[in-house]
């Protein structure tokens, strides 16, 4: 870990990290990797799914599409990999392929519930801005029974453009009718909180064994960085 980086940023700042919460008016969260742990999942979905035509998975496929809508990835996959299939194909295969997983195989990532309980607590408004399909999002909400929790739910695919653009947290704060400058974002990727910066907000990157590679990145561009979610609640 690069010292200056550690000393410069909020890193691992619970403490930071609460006050900024505390002073919000509403918390949008992304979803895969950052309240529940799924990316390991799509790294299998990819493989398998690329294997079907013979082709094996790219080593930088992960970082590309990190951060596209899913129609935005299912138009990066036909035209890089020249996919035969139409997009709603493409798009179908990857929800037939997902739904038992996320049904059954992904939790919720430490702490998480804990943060959703305060916020429902303490009345502040809860969004989610996800880059996933509206379909995996419905099934993985209704496993965790989390959804009670939220007030909106948008997905990048009702915007002009996915993160890195900010249009999904501006749209989710204008349906929540919370100025940008009053959200705290949630986000484990670096397109996603380069998103939430440019929507004018204040981030906390959260740790993902995914994205480990972008550890030292994500700190950089957050202006918090915690490990999980109870760093939120377990400080002085």
């Amino acid at each position: 870990m690069n010292q200056n980086i550690t000393q410069n940023k909020n890193y691992s700042s619970g403490k930071a990290a609460r006050a900024a919460l505390q002073a919000s008016d509403a918390v949008l969260f992304d979803l895969d990797g950052t309240l529940v742990d799924s990316m390991w999942m799509w790294k299998e979905i990819d493989i398998e799914y690329l294997g079907r035509f013979g082709l094996s998975c790219p080593p930088d496929l992960q970082k590309i599409i990190e951060g596209m809508s899913f129609s935005e990835t299912a138009e990066y996959f036909k035209h890089r990999f020249q996919i035969p299939d139409s997009i709603d194909a493409i798009k179908a295969d990857w929800i037939r392929m997902s739904i038992e997983k996320y049904r059954n195989e992904v939790p919720l990532k430490p702490g998480a519930l804990r943060l959703l309980q305060y916020l429902e607590q303490t009345g502040k408004k809860a969004g989610i801005a996800t880059s996933n399909g509206r379909d995996m999002v419905d099934v993985v909400l209704e496993s965790l029974q989390i959804r009670p929790f939220f007030q909106i739910i948008a997905t990048a695919c009702e915007v002009a453009a996915g993160k890195p653009a900010p249009d999904i947290y501006l749209e989710v704060a204008r349906r929540l009718q919370a100025e940008p400058s009053r959200c705290m974002v949630f986000e484990d990727v670096p397109a996603g909180i380069l998103a939430g910066k440019r929507a004018g907000m204040r981030v906390c990157g959260v740790e993902d064994a995914f994205s480990t590679g972008m550890r030292e990145e994500k700190i950089e561009l957050a202006d918090f960085y915690i490990d999980d979610y109870n760093e939120l609640f377990d400080t002085e």
